[in-house]
């Protein structure tokens, strides 16, 4: 799907820095003075046009969140859902996730959500994927001890792919669906991404993994 540019979408990303993070190096080490409580931290990396990240805001009052997206032209789209429901625990990061150590200490984060990410199919591009060992490498630096991946994906082969990568890195399961549209589970907070999916008929996955360290 070809993203519409929105040439204004970066005017409009610097009018609303109580929810648009413009310099978040600047607050590595220092996130519990970004929100007006100091709670756990939950972080989505891809947060697309934001309906899981602020949906997420309004069900967990008790937790901030911040959800990073490298594209102005999306992101935008997610400025807007939190300026409408004025969420004091929900920020934005228009910044790539290759960098997340910059940004957050060690320990400074809960919980990192992975949407429907891109599957990277080919390869040669296995390194970008986000379930990549290198990236897992840098979510345990930057989680608590006993930190949690939660991931979903309507693609079976990054599915594949990731539980075997979340494997091999020593990572516990603490949950897995292969069909959480058909399943018990409740609470499930649908992304953009997801409704469109699923309503195609593709089945969606989600786990849970914890690090052990």
């Amino acid at each position: 799907m070809r993203l519409r540019h929105k040439p204004w979408a970066k005017d409009k990303l610097s009018e609303y820095p109580q929810y648009v993070i413009h310099e978040p190096e600047q607050n590595r080490e220092k996130w519990h003075e970004v929100f007006e409580v100091d709670q756990p931290l939950h972080i989505e990396i891809g947060t697309g046009k934001g309906r899981f990240i602020t949906e997420m805001a309004k069900a967990n009052p008790n937790v901030n969140y911040i959800g990073i997206e490298l594209q102005q032209s999306v992101i935008v789209s997610a400025l807007d859902l939190i300026i409408e429901a004025e969420l004091p625990n929900c920020k934005l990061m228009n910044v790539n996730a290759d960098e997340l150590e910059k940004y957050f200490a060690p320990g400074e984060v809960n919980r990192v959500y992975l949407n429907f990410s891109d599957p990277w199919p080919k390869t040669r591009h296995e390194k970008r994927r986000l379930t990549f060992k290198s990236f897992l490498s840098v979510y345990e630096k930057i989680l608590v001890p006993k930190g949690e991946i939660h991931f979903k994906t309507d693609n079976q082969g990054l599915f594949e792919y990731s539980l075997m990568s979340f494997s091999q890195y020593g990572l516990l399961l603490k949950f897995l669906s292969l069909d959480l549209h058909n399943s018990d589970f409740e609470g499930n907070i649908m992304t953009e991404y997801e409704e469109k999916f699923s309503s195609k008929g593709n089945r969606i996955y989600r786990c849970e993994v914890q690090y052990q360290n």
